[in-house]
C-alpha cells in the first residue's frame, strides 16, 4: 500500500526540503517526520545518516542542538536544548525519551512555570550531552547539565540527575549502576565505515 492510499502513514521529508528549511546545518541522508514540533531551526545543527521520528517536540528557541551523525531520535521524545543538547555519533533516545538543558526549582523556594518571569525563579539550567555511543531508554528523563558518557547505557524509565560513567550500566529512579557495557561495537563502528566505502549505496535510505 502507498502513502497515498494510507491515511496513516508518516511521511518523512526529503534531503532537498530539508536543505530549505533553515537549520544551522544539514547533512547528508536524514530523516525527520513531518509531524514533528521543531522550534528554532536556524539554532539546529545535523549531521549526516540521522533519523527523527514521529511526534518528537524539539524546541530551541535560544541556545543550541548539535546532532552529530548516525543518531536515531526515537518518536514522542522531547527535547528543551535552550541551554545547549548535543548528540555525538551513534548516540540515541528511545522512544519518549524527555530531556531537559533547564529546570524549575519545585521546592517552594521559588515561583515556577513559563508564565513567571526568570527573576523570580531559581531555573537549573546547563547543557546536556549524549557522549559517542550514549543511549537513553523509552520513558527516561534527563535533567540539566549532564554529561553522559561514551557507551553509557540508561534503562527503561530512569531519572539522570548527574553524569554517568563511560562503557556503563545504568537504570531506575534513584539511577543504580548495573555494571560494565560492552565496547565491541567501536570494532563494528570500524566494519561499518569499511563497508560503506566499499559499497556507499547500500547505506543510503529510501524516504
Amino acid at each position: 500500500m502507498s502513502d497515498k492510499t494510507n491515511p496513516f502513514a508518516t511521511r518523512y521529508y526529503n534531503e532537498s526540503e530539508l536543505q530549505e528549511f533553515g537549520f544551522k546545518a544539514i547533512g547528508k541522508n536524514v530523516r525527520i517526520a513531518s509531524n514533528c514540533k521543531i522550534v528554532g531551526l536556524e539554532n539546529i545543527s545535523i549531521g549526516d545518516n540521522v533519523i527523527i521520528d514521529a511526534f518528537c517536540s524539539i524546541i530551541v528557541s535560544e541556545g543550541y542542538l548539535e546532532i552529530g551523525s548516525f543518531v536515531h531520535i526515537s518518536a514522542f521524545c522531547h527535547i528543551l536544548a535552550n541551554e545547549g543538547v548535543e548528540f555525538k555519533d551513534f548516540s540515541g533516545l528511545s522512544q519518549g525519551v524527555k530531556v531537559y538543558s533547564k529546570s524549575d526549582d519545585h521546592s517552594g523556594n521559588s515561583l515556577c512555570n513559563p508564565a513567571v518571569p526568570d527573576t523570580y525563579k531559581n531555573l537549573k539550567k546547563g547543557k546536556v550531552i549524549f557522549n559517542e555511543f550514549a543511549v537513553v531508554g523509552s520513558g527516561s528523563v534527563v535533567l540539566p547539565n549532564v554529561n553522559i558518557g561514551s557507551g553509557a547505557s540508561v534503562g527503561a524509565m530512569s531519572l539522570v540527575t548527574s553524569n554517568l560513567k563511560s562503557w556503563t550500566m545504568f537504570v531506575g529512579n534513584p539511577l543504580r549502576k548495573l555494571g560494565k557495557r560492552s565496547d565491541k561495537m567501536l570494532e563494528l563502528k570500524e566494519q561499518y565505515f569499511k563497508d560503506m566505502k566499499e559499497n556507499p549505496d547500500a547505506h543510503v535510505w529510501k524516504h
